[in-house]
């Protein structure tokens, strides 16, 4: 079989196996189902691999390729589930607290096929959505595990999604920083557009400085505790909105007590105004 004008097949095929033949009909299959992804490729080229030595033959057809990935795609979505169906059940088994049933989801999907470039993905979104400020090592542990699936690849790095799956698991869980963010972003989204104050404006010129920007701008390094007391950053006549409420878990304990410590220096110093 000439594979010349699919080169990139041809060179992902000699890389993967070689003592199989493919006929033209099952090349554009195979091209079909790869959608452009090389790595996607040299995934179904392995399991029409395994297909092909569990069936006894060595030369594949396009009737042959789709069999065998029709049943891969049932070994994925066995019992009904769908693919995202079990993106859901590994999220919420994270969230749960759950390792065992964040790793069977992990695996089960490995297993049957998925994308471990997509799922390092969806892990990182669980970190900064479900852990948050309340470990940050968890963010570190998701990125380094994405990391070392891409120097490694399948198996090796597999196995680093799976310990960052763990740890996300039993990790302390926050979703105070996502609440945060999605309520300022709403309220943006319905808000005017308020004017930066004066204070807080940048002065590169003489004439912005005459006006006054940063005039009355404190330099909290300056100040005692390295914390301006009572200064204000939003626009002016914008009441606090008090998105980020950090919870009793984790790091945020910390932060929490942090912020009761900075409101009661801002009580203190309009009391002395």
């Amino acid at each position: 079989m000439d594979l010349r004008p699919k080169s990139g097949l041809a060179r992902a095929r000699d890389q993967v196996l070689r003592h199989l033949q493919f006929d033209d009909a099952a090349v554009d299959t195979l091209i079909g189902y790869a959608d452009g992804d090389p790595r996607r490729c040299l995934n179904l080229l392995e399991q029409c691999s395994t297909a092909a030595g569990a069936a006894g033959v060595d030369r594949i057809d396009a009737d042959f390729i789709q069999n065998a990935l029709t049943l891969n795609a049932r070994r994925f979505d066995q019992g009904g589930d769908y693919f995202y169906d079990q993106i859901s059940a590994l999220h919420k088994s994270v969230r749960g607290s759950n390792p065992d049933a964040a790793l069977y989801w992990l695996t089960r999907m490995l297993d049957g096929g998925a994308d471990p470039h997509y799922l390092s993905r969806r892990i990182v979104r669980m970190a900064w959505e479900d852990i948050g400020l309340a470990d940050p090592r968890a963010m570190q542990i998701a990125n380094e595990a994405a990391l070392t699936y891409e120097r490694l690849g399948s198996p090796e790095g597999e196995l680093a999604l799976g310990q960052a799956v763990i740890y996300l698991a039993i990790t302390a869980k926050s979703n105070a920083g996502y609440k945060a963010y999605n309520a300022a972003r709403a309220f943006v989204k319905q808000d005017k557009s308020r004017e930066v104050p004066v204070h807080l404006r940048n002065a590169p010129t003489r004439l912005m400085k005459k006006l006054g920007h940063r005039q009355t701008y404190r330099y909290p390094h300056d100040e005692l505790h390295g914390y301006a007391a009572g200064e204000t950053y939003l626009p002016d006549g914008m009441p606090e909105p008090h998105w980020y409420q950090p919870v009793p878990r984790g790091m945020e304990i910390k932060i929490a007590e942090k912020m009761a410590c900075l409101k009661r220096l801002d009580e203190e110093a309009k009391n002395k105004t």
